[in-house]
């Protein structure tokens, strides 16, 4: 079994204050080290509710900063594996930064990078109305898929749940994890019905950490941070209020699922990236 756990946050623009609020919420989880948790937190968790420029400013090179130093402590002092949602890493550009969602192992290890590869580029109507991620981030060219204790665990960044291509070239994992921002708009409109179909399609767990709420800068996020069931059913969320959303996946229960219905193996329009 896996203890998977979301942490949904009202982020703002003070990266102590929200370094604080991690460390708080996972002080309360049971330390156990022969069943450490997954812990994944939101995209932006960091710095968010203000002007696009500040993330470029806090931007840190990869392997250095008070950010990631903290991310690698909080990983080790509780022991857990930490996807920490997304954080604005320095790129060949002066002017860029990546989205970069680490994956940090019980020891503090760094164990993968993922770069955000779709950017939100969008109208909506609510408050902020227009929306470019490319006039500050560097969009990132990679999969990753992570092998661990835990099971094999792909890496993907909100906006990027609109493409099924990038899961399909993941090829099979045993739990996606989603930090996410998604706007009050579009997460009231389409979130949980797009976590639900990259876990029913892929046959896998999937833990979706979303911002919530109204933040400095006015932008509101939808919340109802979820883990969902490789049969597509929710098995724990949470509404609207900052906290987590915890639940313990069964992954012995994928290879039933898959063997009554084999997908993948059915897949007539295979990614040549798939193994």
């Amino acid at each position: 079994m896996v203890n998977a756990v979301a942490l949904q946050m009202t982020s703002s623009p003070d990266i102590e204050e929200n370094l604080r609020f991690v460390e708080e919420s996972l002080a309360q989880l049971p330390h156990d080290e022969k069943s450490p948790f997954l812990v994944v937190l939101p995209e932006c968790f960091a710095c968010f509710g203000t002007r696009d420029g500040v993330l470029l400013d806090v931007a840190e090179p990869k392997g250095d900063g008070p950010i990631q130093q903290a991310l690698a402590k909080l990983a080790k002092t509780f022991g857990c594996y930490l996807v920490a949602g997304t954080i604005p890493l320095a790129c060949d550009s002066d002017d860029l930064f990546t989205a970069s969602c680490l994956f940090y192992g019980p020891e503090g290890q760094l164990l993968a990078e993922y770069q955000k590869i779709h950017m939100f580029d969008a109208a909506v109507n609510d408050t902020t109305r227009a929306y470019r991620e490319s006039k500050y981030t560097q969009p990132g060219e990679n999969v990753v898929v992570v092998d661990t204790p835990l099971g094999r665990i792909g890496l993907a960044v909100c906006y990027d749940v609109r493409f099924p291509g990038l899961f399909t070239a993941m090829g099979d994992v045993d739990i996606l994890v989603l930090p996410a921002a998604f706007t009050q708009r579009t997460g009231e409109a389409h979130w949980t019905t797009l976590v639900r179909s990259r876990a029913i399609e892929k046959q896998c767990f999937v833990v979706g950490a979303n911002q919530t709420g109204v933040h400095a800068n006015q932008r509101e996020t939808y919340g109802h941070s979820l883990i969902v069931s490789p049969w597509g059913e929710v098995l724990a969320e949470r509404k609207t209020m900052p906290g987590m959303v915890c639940a313990s996946l069964d992954i012995a229960t994928r290879a039933t699922l898959k063997a009554n219905m084999p997908v993948s193996e059915h897949n007539r329009f295979r990614s040549h990236f798939v193994k």
